[in-house]
This record gives structure tokens, C-alpha cells and sequence, in this order.
């Protein structure tokens, strides 16, 4: 045997290692791209329909917080808007605190006016008391007489129509 047999079946054992070893690393590289392109496929897969949801949801929310904001800006200006008014508001109060007055004194000259001018026949009926046994109807009816005078002498100093006295004066000219 030769010196080199030997040499020639480790080296040839080496070479068919280095050999296998290129290989595989060929093939390794040659599939490494579609490997990754396959990861990225099914990575985008599982995380690209969840994501999709996400930015649906995170717009319609945006669109709902800018109606919000847009509603608070509303508020904050009829707030602004109602500080404004003060003045509007102290005036109306002024206006009514004066109405609320004059009707005080308007009802106080009013029952004045009533205390001052009792009527002649409400004070003639009340001391008309009669008691005839025969005419039990007669106090009733001069009562009611009385009344009756006195409500249309009421109705003729509130009108503007003429009264009876300034007719008879017309009547006679």
C-alpha cells in the first residue's frame, strides 16, 4: 500500500464532510429567503386583521372625541356668552324690582281710595234694620236696591262715559 492510500481515505472522508457541509449550507441559503418571506406571510396574517380592527375602532373614536370637543368648545362659549349677559340680566332684574314697586304703590293708593270714598248707600244699608213682621222681604229688597245703586255709580266713575249728573247738563243746553 501506498503512503497516500491512507491519506487519500481520510482525506476523501474530509472532502465528502466539507462537500455535505457546502451543501446543506447552499441549500440553506438558497431556501433561507422563502423561509423569511414565509414568516413575514404569516406574521402579516395573524397580525394584520386584529391591526385593521384597531384603526377602525381608534377612528371612530377620533370622529367621537372631535364631536365632543366640539361640544364642550359650544358649552364653554354659551358659558362665555351667558357672562356676557350680566349686564342684560341686573337690567331686567332693576325692571322688575320697579314693576314689583309700582304695583305696591298702585294697590296702596287703591285701597286708599277705597277707604276714603265708603259708599252713602253701603253705610245706609247697614243701618237699616228693619223688622217689619207684615214686610219680612222689605230690608232685603232695599239692601239689594242700595247695592244695585251703588255698583252702577262704581261703573260710572271708572268709565270715561259721561255720568248721569254731566248728561242732564248736555240735555238741558
Amino acid at each position: 500500500m501506498s503512503p497516500f492510500e491512507g491519506n487519500d481515505a481520510q482525506l476523501e472522508c474530509k472532502v465528502k464532510k466539507v462537500t455535505e457541509r457546502i451543501s446543506e449550507n447552499i441549500h440553506i441559503v438558497a431556501n433561507e429567503p422563502s423561509l423569511a418571506f414565509y414568516r413575514l406571510q404569516e406574521h402579516v396574517r395573524k397580525a394584520l386583521p386584529p391591526m385593521v380592527d384597531k384603526r377602525m375602532e381608534v377612528g371612530k373614536l377620533h370622529q367621537e372625541l372631535q364631536g365632543r370637543c366640539y361640544d364642550a368648545e359650544y358649552a364653554v362659549s354659551a358659558v362665555k356668552a351667558i357672562e356676557n349677559a350680566e349686564s342684560s340680566f341686573q337690567t331686567t332684574q332693576d325692571l322688575l324690582r320697579n314693576a314689583l314697586f309700582f304695583k305696591q304703590q298702585l294697590k296702596y293708593k287703591e285701597s286708599q281710595r277705597s277707604k276714603e270714598s265708603g259708599s252713602v248707600y253701603k253705610r245706609f244699608s247697614a243701618h237699616i234694620t228693619l223688622d217689619l213682621p207684615d214686610l219680612p222681604e222689605l230690608s232685603d229688597a232695599l239692601r239689594e236696591t242700595a247695592s244695585k245703586v251703588e255698583s252702577i255709580m262704581n261703573q260710572a266713575k271708572t268709565s270715561n262715559f259721561p255720568s248721569s249728573d254731566d248728561s242732564l247738563v248736555t240735555n238741558k243746553n
